[in-house]
């Protein structure tokens, strides 16, 4: 019996042993998980914020290339209405186009204009007035070139809110 009492306080305190390293062994996992979850918890706050921050970088960069798209919208409705106006006033006589001819005449030999407006005298170089239809089709022209050069201008513009 004496055998068997000492092997059951040895058996006893071995597995006190076992039991309080098992407490701290739990501990100490808990507190790895602990730690773990708190990393994992500030990680995704930072992910999060890096986040925000670039969707609130995206967002003002869409706003300016709204605000710019805007502009150059205003720019060309602006330069077609002033096309459309000049072509208006060609088309009824109201304004013509006219050319400097050479500095002398070689049919008149003279550097004075053939006819004058009504109620005034042109001293200054000689013109002569185009055709109507000619007149249309070079304002024409430079509606297409104005409308070429504003989408230039827009192209750029995008290029450099992207880059900036």
């Amino acid at each position: 019996m004496a055998g068997s009492a000492a092997w059951r306080i040895g058996y006893s305190s071995a597995a006190l042993a076992w039991t309080v390293q098992g407490w701290r062994y739990g501990q100490q996992l808990e507190r790895q998980a602990r730690l773990h979850a708190d990393t994992l918890n500030e990680l995704s706050q930072a992910s999060a914020a890096l986040q925000r921050i670039e969707q609130d970088k995206r967002l003002a960069l869409e706003q300016r290339l709204q605000n710019k798209d805007q502009t150059h919208h205003k720019e060309l409705t602006d330069e077609q209405t002033k096309q459309a106006r000049l072509r208006d006033r060609l088309a009824t006589d109201d304004l013509r186009l006219s050319v400097l001819l050479a500095a002398t005449d070689a049919a008149s030999g003279c550097s004075m204009p053939a006819t004058t407006a009504t109620g005034r005298v042109v001293h200054g170089p000689a013109r002569a007035q185009l055709d109507p239809a000619h007149a249309q089709r070079i304002i024409g022209i430079t509606d297409v070139g104005d409308r070429g050069l504003i989408a230039l201008a827009a192209c750029q513009s995008y290029v450099k809110e992207i880059l900036r």
